[in-house]
């Protein structure tokens, strides 16, 4: 009797099991936000690339560990169970308004506009650029996935977005690429720029390949005299748990004749900083991760005082810290990135900007006068 209800026990178990694994697979294969898959005439592109091999691009350094099942879930178990103290702001997030009209006949010097996160409307030789654009409510494959950003209103409506010179991304991750905005974006961009392999989802959702250039780390294209260079991070990619480390990620440089920009899209601290600071600094500004660390992925992502030496690195005459102010995706408090950043920068006497979402940011404006906005959240 005992044996019997063991199998009965057991069967019931794989049953379900099964269930799940066709569950994932329906879902993973079928609903279009994970993306697409790398073909095999892709990966034969990419045995060139010093970074890929054996089937998955890597880092410089052998990082990050590759988690086991066990480890995976006890890292949810713990993220989802964890009360965090001043883990979100009290109230959403406020922005400055953007005028449309102003965007689409902007002629002068290089400017900024931060949406939240790591996201940027960024205006360069007469060309409207936007970086990583993530204007989704959510950092996840479906809404019921992930917690609602910290605010609800950006600078400037998606649909009011004028026509699009260029839209850069950094990788795939979920709080950088977002399905619903490429849908909104992708018929009045005329260029996509990104690293290797990241091509293939945009051309999942409907994005014609003349309108993609992939680059490998340190490769250079250009757009109408706007440079745009590749350049290395450490970090990791993939949307679904059998794509990992699939496409590329990076960092970029974004130089013109008058100005030079660094966007570090994710990574955590390593000498590469160094070594694009050597090569193609020094930057009038560098916009330098910082938020959703710890301990357990520091390879992956910066503490925010390896932020402030990430910007000396670099050779940025000022930095202003991003990745922050847009989700909950680790267990620090919301303010932690920002105030610790600016401490640490302090200290290192160098310059930190620090704007609230739609504030106007002129490149090479010397000056530093913003106020500590997160505070009264």
């Amino acid at each position: 009797m005992f044996i019997k209800i063991i199998k009965r026990t057991m069967t019931i178990i794989l049953i379900i099991i099964g269930l799940l694994v066709i569950s994932y697979l329906l879902f993973t294969n079928f609903y279009p936000n994970f993306g697409g898959d790398i073909a095999n005439e892709q990966k034969e592109v990419y045995q060139k690339s010093k970074q890929y091999k054996d089937g998955k691009f890597h880092n410089t350094k052998p990082v990050p560990k590759d988690l086991s099942f066990p480890e995976t879930l006890k890292l949810a178990y713990t993220f989802f169970t964890t009360n965090v103290p001043n883990g979100r702001p009290k109230e959403d997030l406020k922005t400055k308004k953007v005028d449309s009209i102003n965007i689409a006949n902007y002629q002068g010097e290089a400017r900024m506009f931060w949406f939240g996160h790591s996201s940027f409307l960024l205006q360069m030789d007469s060309k409207t650029i936007l970086l990583d654009p993530m204007l989704g409510k959510v950092a996840a494959p479906h809404p019921l996935l992930g917690a609602n950003r910290f605010n609800k209103e950006f600078p400037l409506a998606i649909e009011k977005l004028p026509a699009i010179d260029a839209v850069i991304f950094s990788h795939d991750h979920y709080d950088h690429l977002d399905y619903g905005t490429i849908l909104k974006i992708k018929d009045k961009t005329k260029h996509f720029y990104v690293p290797l392999g990241l091509g293939t989802h945009l051309k999942k959702w409907g994005v014609h390949p003349d309108k993609i250039t992939e680059l490998d780390w340190w490769q250079n294209t250009v757009l109408d005299g706007l440079n745009l260079i590749c350049t290395p991070a450490q970090h990791f990619s993939g949307r679904k748990f059998n794509t990992s480390q699939s496409t590329l990620w990076c960092s970029w440089v974004i130089k013109s004749k008058t100005e030079n920009i660094y966007f570090s899209g994710d990574s955590g601290y390593a000498t590469h900083f160094k070594e694009i600071g050597e090569q193609y600094g020094p930057f009038d500004l560098a916009l330098m991760e910082c938020g959703q660390y710890n301990q357990m992925w520091s390879d992956i992502h910066m503490m925010p005082e390896e932020t402030a030496q990430a910007g000396l690195d670099v050779k940025a005459k000022k930095i202003m810290p991003i990745h922050w102010a847009g989700f909950k995706l680790a267990l620090h408090a919301w303010t932690d990135p920002i105030n610790r950043v600016q401490a640490k920068a302090q200290e290192l006497n160098i310059t930190l900007i620090t704007p609230k979402l739609g504030e106007e940011i002129i490149v090479k404006d010397t000056t530093n006068n913003y106020p500590k906005w997160w505070e009264k959240y």
